[in-house]
């Protein structure tokens, strides 16, 4: 199975081509450069580099969330406009669930976290063995401190991944927590874990058509927040 992935949730941003589990071709930046202007070129030279063709690829996949609502936005789109021309099924995958596929190999829980600003993280945990994962906990927000009380509670250590990972180990730090860190080639969010995760969904018969595919914020994004703020009785002057 063929699938090209794109990967643009945070500040890097990636594309990669897999067969099955090989990971065929993958182009990573962290310039700094917008995600609108890198990622279809860079999903472009992906498929010229490697002989392939769009209509070889069986899968579109992208990073559906949580993350940066303007870099979901802009990696969901590049998908869709990939899938529509030949009516490929799309695999919207969690970002999250995509960072851990990164460092299944490594065994033991993970927990994968993307700042969410506002003392916040947004993170699930996954148990790795035989580079396979099992989900422990839904893709959520929440506080620092909720997340240290919860690797408490599961008494193992944790395999911190994702731009968040270092705001979770000074958590635990403080919490007196065991944890271990993830080394930096394999922290950040790539399009390789999502083409990963993109496997499983297909074996697991949950792709979908590009038009029912849509991001997943888990969170209402600060304008919409203001303004339901806004809105309440005894908001304002």
């Amino acid at each position: 199975m063929k699938i090209i992935a794109l990967e643009s949730s945070a500040v890097t941003a990636s594309a990669a081509v897999t067969e099955d589990e090989r990971l065929l071709a993958q182009s990573f930046q962290n310039s700094g450069l917008t995600h609108s202007a890198t990622l279809m070129p860079m999903a472009a030279d992906l498929l010229k580099n490697t002989g392939l063709t769009l209509d070889e690829m069986d899968v579109v996949a992208v990073a559906a969330g949580p993350g940066s609502f303007t870099g979901v936005r802009i990696g969901v789109a590049a998908a869709k406009g990939l899938a529509w021309p030949g009516d490929k099924p799309c695999a919207p995958c969690s970002t999250l669930e995509s960072m851990a596929w990164q460092c299944a190999h490594m065994g033991g829980e993970i927990c994968a976290a993307m700042d969410a600003r506002r003392s916040q993280v947004y993170c699930a945990r996954f148990w790795a063995e035989n580079e396979e994962l099992t989900r422990l906990t839904p893709d959520r927000a929440m506080g620092l401190d909720e997340l240290a009380e919860e690797a408490r509670a599961s008494g193992r250590p944790q395999v911190l991944v994702g731009d968040g990972a270092h705001l979770v180990q000074a958590a635990l730090e403080e919490a007196g927590l065991p944890w271990v860190l993830t080394p930096p080639h394999l922290r950040h969010q790539t399009a390789w874990g999502v083409a990963r995760c993109a496997l499983r969904m297909a074996r697991a018969g949950e792709l979908v058509s590009a038009a029912a595919m849509a991001p997943s914020y888990h969170r209402l994004s600060q304008a919409e927040r203001e303004r339901l703020s806004a809105q309440r009785p005894g908001a304002g002057g």
